[in-house]
């Protein structure tokens, strides 16, 4: 039984719905919240009834970043708390054999922003923003900030974005292409859930592996990954879900996959 007192954790039928839930101090993270998320992804992982996951802030923002004025803090200094504690959730999100959406609400601050990115799929409302305030306070991103921007829009760019420190707004990260979909703030939860829930229908073996290929690929070679397609797809061939798909798409109808 999970003892959560940051974070929410429902299930929408095939959708786990995971809500960083400190909106008093705009779901800044105290190192509670760092154990609980783990918590919630490892359940989100474990549970062969959740097919996908969306990860939002209750409240007005996505997350604030780390919480400057926590008491609870438990790490020896600042790199053992982004190694011992948020590193181990990043890691579980980018591991989960299940696509993850982050529903970023509003403010994705600091490391708030590194949550956002660390998901597969990412949709924003209107009104939020990712900001990567550090150079403001003599620090430079963390929680993988400078991997994932580098990797998505390019040295240039993510240097410019590190060290000036403006909020990138819903468009902007639309157009750069660290975001998928912009939607109205009213609308973002339902999207973010018929679109998990969409999800949840296509064949599970598909999402896992191509996500795990896909991960490699950002630091491996294009033979290298050929050579990984080569394998997967071999194992794959006259699988139970490409026997269905296949018979489904001869028979004009939805596949159902296990």
């Amino acid at each position: 039984i999970m003892h959560l007192e940051t974070v929410i954790y429902e299930k929408r039928g095939a959708v786990a719905l995971i809500k960083f839930n400190r909106p008093e101090v705009r779901n800044a993270f105290n190192a509670k919240m760092t154990e609980d998320i783990l918590e919630a992804l490892i359940e989100a992982k474990g549970d062969s009834d959740v097919r996908a996951i969306v990860l939002t802030g209750e409240g007005l923002s996505f997350s604030a970043g780390a919480d400057l004025s926590a008491r609870d803090n438990k790490w020896l200094d600042t790199e053992a708390a982004l190694v011992e504690g948020y590193l181990p959730s990043l890691q579980e999100i980018m591991a989960m054999p299940k696509p993850v959406i982050s529903a970023v609400n509003g403010a994705a601050a600091g490391i708030g922003s590194a949550y956002a990115m660390a998901c597969d799929l990412t949709i924003m409302s209107e009104e939020a923003y990712i900001l990567q305030a550090f150079s403001n306070i003599g620090l430079i991103p963390d929680g993988g900030a400078n991997w994932f921007l580098t990797n998505t829009v390019g040295y240039k760019l993510a240097y410019q974005i590190a060290i000036e420190g403006e909020r990138i707004d819903s468009s902007r990260c639309l157009e750069l292409g660290l975001i998928n979909k912009v939607v109205p703030g009213e609308a973002l939860l339902d999207e973010a859930l018929s679109w998990a829930d969409r999800l949840s229908l296509r064949s599970s073996q598909s999402l896992k592996l191509t996500k795990q290929i896909m991960r490699k690929a950002l630091d491996s070679s294009y033979d290298d990954i050929y050579d990984m397609e080569a394998k997967t797809q071999n194992t794959l061939t006259g699988s139970e879900d490409n026997i269905e798909g296949v018979t489904a798409f001869m028979e004009k109808r939805q596949p159902n996959f296990k």
